[in-house]
């Protein structure tokens, strides 16, 4: 009868291992795809230029695998973007709402989606970017 110290490779810590391994795997995957689309739609460079032209530079980025979390603002006056990359479509999360009657971006009452059609004219990137900006969630004092 043979045991799993017989054969090493069937052991309940490899199986851990390659687990970790093909997660970690996946996870720069999507990581990487996120910069990748960011930088491709100039989304990044956009959000860059409002941290240093229009907040001066006090804003901040809070980075994840596919989401950029952008802050400003004093402790009474806290506001944020929540932009995600799911795939090739880039999100902005709102404020829960109605759905718009637009077609662009589309809306599903949480998230504005722009697809990688409608991100790929810049000018209306930025101009929704505008309007995201001049309009931010506002953070609780809970955050």
């Amino acid at each position: 009868m043979s045991t799993s110290q017989d054969y090493p490779d069937l052991s309940p810590e490899r199986d851990d291992d390659l687990y970790e391994q093909e997660r970690e795997a996946r996870r720069l995957a999507l990581r990487e795809n996120a910069k990748h689309i960011l930088r491709e739609s100039g989304l990044a460079e956009m959000l860059q230029s409002i941290n240093k032209n229009l907040l001066k530079g006090r804003g901040r980025f809070e980075e994840y695998d596919s989401l950029v979390l952008f802050r400003w603002g004093t402790q009474s006056t806290r506001r944020h973007m929540w932009i995600e990359v799911r795939g090739s479509s880039i999100l902005f999360r709102l404020h829960p709402h109605r759905t718009c009657a637009q077609a662009a971006p589309v809306c599903d009452g949480e998230y504005h989606t722009f697809t990688s059609t409608m991100w790929s004219d810049r000018e209306l990137l930025k101009a929704e970017l505008k309007k995201y900006y001049d309009r931010p969630v506002a953070e609780s004092s809970a955050d």
